[in-house]
């Protein structure tokens, strides 16, 4: 199974306010570097999913 980069940005929600943040991460497709996103971030900061936004998802060229 080949990864591919992907760079998803949104925010998350961390005390009153939503802060941006942009991630750069390894997955096989889109679906799978949403769920790595929400495991990361979730685990990282003790976040329930409904608190971590996704905006875009766009595949990085390896150039």
């Amino acid at each position: 199974m080949e990864l591919r980069e992907f760079e998803v940005s949104g925010a998350v929600k961390i005390g009153d306010s939503w802060k941006p943040y942009t991630k750069v991460i390894g997955a096989p497709n889109e679906v799978q570097a949403r769920e790595r996103i929400y495991t990361l971030i979730g685990s990282k900061h003790r976040l329930e999913r409904r608190l971590i936004k996704i905006e875009s998802i766009k595949s990085v060229n390896a150039e």
